[in-house]
């Protein structure tokens, strides 16, 4: 009986087996079929983009010699470059600006007007930014944030930012983590919502929905803003990824991968290491969209310089932190630029210059790992100073980076950093050879500077390599020479003569 039993239960199951293949070969071909689908569209828009990138570039780019005639014409044609850089999308805005860093490879003019290089992007729709709140943090979200307003207050080419504040005692961790686990996954259809894709379907079907929703997301006004009574409130400011710039940023990669290959192949251009750059850059811009590394790098600053009272960074809220939004602590301080005012005293600007300089110190000797956007709207002062009259706190967004202008704050004077987006790291190899070639400038061994950039180039075309060795003497002499007063030392001249003297000898 027992037998029987057993004999017509495995009959049962294997009957229910058979019955459920064809549902499970049902789904596995929807499934194979909605990954070829985005497959296709995926190699549709890469086409459509190495297109449009080429008929942008060629011209550029059968013009350059043109601009080897004349001052005029190098001028010009560095215009034409820059704004074509400039329509380009973020990934090219964002090659535009940390190429003008790279001051060992291109010339002081092409640095000196990329560094100018922003473009305040259009905002996307508030529906957006409520999808990505919603798949961050649930359905629950609205009682978790009080927006300000539903405008942001800045657009970067990344991201934009939202001045808001969060009731923090209303998520609990573990019931947080079930939200945001399988959520990460961009939907595919964000892809379309691209600025300027969408815009030019648009325009191209007589569509007004999307001035449409623009008008309901202005309209929809301010939130009411918590009374000072209200328990559990702090101000933050809310980072949401753009829609669609992940699969943006990925095409665009591959189309500079692929281009700088081609130009690398071309005489004389080999030196450039355009491959190597290209890879350098897409490490740095695949963490910038993926706003977690962002929180982790601030994370580790802040534990960095933990011991420092004159450097802070705004500390994320987690667990209001997910690839695609990023919830920070709102710093009340003020620009560094307003205490480059006549009437801000020349000891105040001297403690902060030294602040500054002991930071990036212990950045790249003590725990090597730099902060890669130093620009000055990356940089605030909390002080005691009041060197502005503004009452009203005011965001900006520079480089998708808040930028908080405020009534000044409590003593002691601190730096405030922002934008951990972008950090450098050395390897040890490269790290020793750092300290070896600052051991060498102090000790004034200019030939042993030039060998230790000789030996250690991943390019080396140097034709004449005594007089380069020669050159470089010649510098490090300049730098640390007891006749010459450190107070008149032009770093940036000095720095960028360096840079010309390793161009010109490749």
């Amino acid at each position: 009986m027992v037998l029987m039993c057993w004999g017509a239960g495995g009959i049962t199951y294997a009957s229910a087996q058979e019955a459920a293949l064809p549902l499970q070969r049902t789904a596995e071909k929807k499934s194979l079929a909605k990954l070829q689908v985005h497959r296709l569209v995926f190699v549709l828009r890469l086409g459509i983009r190495a297109l449009v990138l080429m008929l942008k570039f060629s011209p550029i780019l059968l013009l350059y010699p043109l601009s080897l005639l004349s001052q005029h014409c190098t001028a010009c044609w560095l215009d034409a470059l820059f704004w074509v850089t400039e329509t380009s999308g973020p990934t090219f805005i964002k090659l535009g600006q940390w190429a003008s860093t790279r001051r060992d490879i291109f010339s002081q003019e092409f640095c000196d007007r990329f560094s100018r290089l922003h473009v305040k992007v259009q905002p996307h729709l508030w529906t957006h930014t409520k999808q990505c709140l919603r798949r961050a943090f649930g359905e629950g979200w609205r009682q978790l944030f009080i927006f300000d307003s539903k405008e942001p207050v800045g657009s970067g080419c990344v991201a934009q930012v939202y001045r808001a504040k969060a009731r923090v005692a209303n998520v609990q961790d573990p019931a947080f983590q079930q939200l945001v686990e399988g959520l990460e996954k961009e939907d595919l259809l964000e892809a379309w919502e691209v600025p300027g894709f969408r815009k030019t379907l648009s325009s191209l079907w007589g569509s007004e929905k999307g001035e449409e929703e623009m008008s309901d997301n202005v309209d929809g006004g301010s939130a009411e803003l918590p009374h000072a009574e209200d328990k559990g409130l702090i101000p933050v400011a809310i980072k949401v990824l753009h829609p669609g710039i992940r699969t943006q940023v990925q095409i665009d990669l591959i189309l500079m991968k692929a281009g700088s290959v081609i130009i690398s192949c071309l005489p004389g251009l080999k030196w450039l290491s355009l491959p190597e750059v290209v890879d350098e850059f897409e490490k740095l811009m695949t963490k910038q969209i993926d706003l977690r590394c962002e929180a982790r790098n601030m994370e580790k600053f802040k534990n960095n310089f933990k011991d420092l009272e004159y450097v802070k960074f705004p500390t994320p809220l987690r667990p209001f932190v997910t690839s695609t939004v990023l919830v920070e602590t709102y710093e009340e301080s003020e620009p560094i630029s307003n205490y480059l005012r006549a009437e801000v005293s020349v000891a105040v600007k001297q403690r902060i210059a030294r602040m500054g300089v002991y930071t990036l110190l212990k950045m790249v000797f003590v725990d090597n790992f730099v902060h890669g956007d130093l620009h000055p709207g990356n940089i605030l002062v909390q002080a005691d100073l009041g060197v502005s009259n503004q009452n009203k706190a005011t965001l900006t967004d520079l480089w998708d980076t808040v930028v908080v202008s405020m009534r000044p704050s409590p003593p002691p004077l601190q730096l405030v950093l922002l934008d951990a987006g972008i950090v450098a790291q050395l390897s040890e190899r490269d790290l020793r050879n750092l300290r070896a070639v600052f051991t060498a400038v102090v000790l004034q061994q200019g030939d042993r500077v030039a060998e230790l950039i000789l030996n250690h180039a991943r390019a080396n075309e140097c034709q004449d390599v005594p007089r380069f060795k020669k050159e470089m003497a010649e510098l490090v002499n300049l730098a640390v020479s007891d006749t010459l007063s450190l107070g008149k030392v032009q770093v940036s001249e000095l720095l960028s003569r360096v840079f010309q003297l390793l161009i010109h000898h490749k």
